[in-house]
């Protein structure tokens, strides 16, 4: 059997290295398209044995001038392309916000987004025929490649490192437990070098036992992954802190509200009386909380100008409860009083109504809360989503928040979740993450699903519990192992009541960031140069 399969693999290999024209790049499309399902919510991952190797077998036939170097890189574009255009179709819906105005946006969101991102996939998939050998070796060229590029897409022009390959080994959660130690590039370099593995099968000097020995070894590092997350899982049981329970409120509020400050009034009333809302014979609604959380930028108005609304603030808080909610906030004012720019904060509020603490968003998202070349863009008649005047302002700095009676919390408004190295801070290791955010920009799609397993590969990578509170969903509470112990779904209207789980000590990828991922890929561009060299 296993000869029959290994020779259906070099049937098929053959067929991908020797294709060209059209037939090429459908297979290149193809495999990046079918690839987007090893995402959330579909979590296929499986998938990725049989389109990673045809990855590799794309760059095996790749010919021409300078070492088939561009070739490969067309068939990485195409690969990305592919990959990116299913898994980012959701970004449309947040041009039918406001179709008016930014309808006709939405393709060149749709396609134009997928295609800036497929250059990164385009250069993995150049360097690694840069540094092409025949052998088994081959594989680990790839990964490296891929990791090295995935990496720069999460860095260049702010970065986007939206569905990195990493995330395909998020689940099942034992999986994921990998990403305590090594993060999500050290995750993206193994992930690349399991799926592709089975590429080799196709080789030539590889007969008998030989051309299962790198699939097999593949697997074992898998079955490896998953044994040490199941023991780290049964060894870190959920614990939660003494006295500290939460409410989170998803109000699943339209979109067009959020920015209409006419609807203020029947927001504001929205917040207040579903914050106080039982949820069942025990529930004593706001008052049975120590922490009430709201979502990113909750109000369709500055909230700390509008006198009753913190006022009614301050009435609905009982004695010893904060309120974290994300607002907008003004900046102090400028001489003529007009206000054009703003901040994407989050407020702290005591039970007085009085403002304990306030983080500002460090990570803007391009073309929703900036526009490159802001000035410019504006004067040629363009707009972000957002249609805040000269965009919002980043933050200065990210920090950790204290809270009286309760852990000192990491704040991440929104986009921020996706980044791995946007963790460090000042002020000490926080006791637990929250998140804030409005995921109503893209309806119910894929995306909410997405933007939740990345928030929630944070908690796991650093130790640390994750609190969600998102406008429309998906709204959770997670261990540090990323368990998730309460959670609102998607395009649902609620609250979700919780005790803070405790945090773990530090990790080793939070003691070390990205340091081993880097070793990892430094020593298989050894491996493959040496190899390359010895033939």
């Amino acid at each position: 059997m296993s000869l029959s399969i290994a020779g259906s693999a070099r049937t098929a290999g053959l067929a991908v290295t020797l294709s060209w024209g059209w037939k090429r790049a459908f297979v290149a499309l193809a495999s990046g398209a079918a690839s987007s399902l090893a995402m959330e919510p579909f979590n296929a991952w499986p998938l990725l044995f049989v389109t990673f190797p045809v990855a590799t077998w794309l760059i095996d036939g790749s010919a021409g001038r300078l070492r088939g170097v561009p070739a490969a890189a067309l068939a990485g574009w195409l690969f990305g392309f592919g990959y990116f255009v299913p898994g980012l179709y959701w970004i449309g819906n947040a041009f039918l916000v406001d179709a008016q105005t930014f309808a006709w946006l939405m393709p060149f969101a749709v396609l134009g987004l997928p295609a800036y991102l497929a250059l990164f996939t385009s250069l993995g998939f150049a360097l690694a025929r840069l540094i092409w050998t025949t052998d088994a070796s081959r594989i680990l060229a790839l990964a490296a490649a891929l990791t090295i590029s995935e990496w720069l897409r999460g860095h260049v022009l702010t970065g986007f490192p939206w569905n990195a390959f990493g995330y395909a080994l998020t689940e099942p959660l034992a999986l994921a437990q990998t990403a305590s130690l090594i993060g999500l590039w050290g995750l993206t370099f193994l992930g690349v070098a399991i799926f592709a593995s089975p590429a080799v099968l196709i080789d030539r000097r590889s007969r008998g036992r030989g051309p299962w020995l790198v699939p097999v070894i593949a697997l074992m590092l898998l079955v490896a992954m998953s044994v040490h997350g199941s023991v780290r899982l049964s060894l870190h049981p959920t614990e939660f802190a003494d006295k500290v329970r939460l409410r989170i409120m998803q109000p699943n509020l339209a979109q067009d509200a959020r920015f209409n400050y006419s609807a203020k009034t029947a927001v504001m009333q929205k917040y207040l009386t579903l914050s106080d809302r039982a949820t069942g014979p025990q529930s004593t609604g706001v008052s049975g909380a120590t922490i009430l959380i709201w979502p990113e930028s909750a109000f369709p108005f500055f909230l700390t100008r509008e006198a009753d609304a913190m006022a009614e603030i301050a009435d609905l808080l009982p004695k010893g409860t904060i309120l974290m909610t994300g607002s907008v906030r003004a900046p102090d004012p400028p001489p003529n009083g007009r206000i054009t720019r703003a901040y994407n904060s989050i407020y702290v509020i005591g039970d007085d109504g009085g403002i304990l603490s306030i983080y500002d968003k460090l990570h803007l998202v391009p073309f929703g809360e900036f526009l490159p070349f802001q000035g410019l863009m504006e004067k040629l008649g363009f707009i972000q989503l957002t249609k805040v005047q000269g965009g919002f302002i980043p933050g200065q700095s990210r920090r950790t928040i204290e809270l009286p009676n309760a852990p000192s919390v990491l704040p991440l408004i929104c986009y921020e979740a996706i980044f791995p190295g946007g963790i460090e801070t000042r002020g000490g290791r926080p006791g637990w993450i929250v998140n804030l955010t409005n995921d109503g920009w893209f309806g119910i799609s894929t995306g909410p699903h997405q933007h939740l397993q990345q928030a929630r590969l944070r908690a796991i990578e650093q130790g640390l519990p994750l609190v969600r509170a998102a406008n429309t969903g998906i709204s959770v509470v997670t261990d540090p192992v990323g368990r998730i112990v309460a959670r609102l779904d998607l395009g649902v209207e609620g609250v979700l009541d919780s005790r803070l789980p405790v945090a773990m000590t530090p990790t080793p990828y939070a003691r070390a960031g990205d340091i081993p991922a880097a070793i990892m890929v430094t020593m298989a561009l050894v491996l493959v140069i040496r190899r390359r060299r010895g033939h």
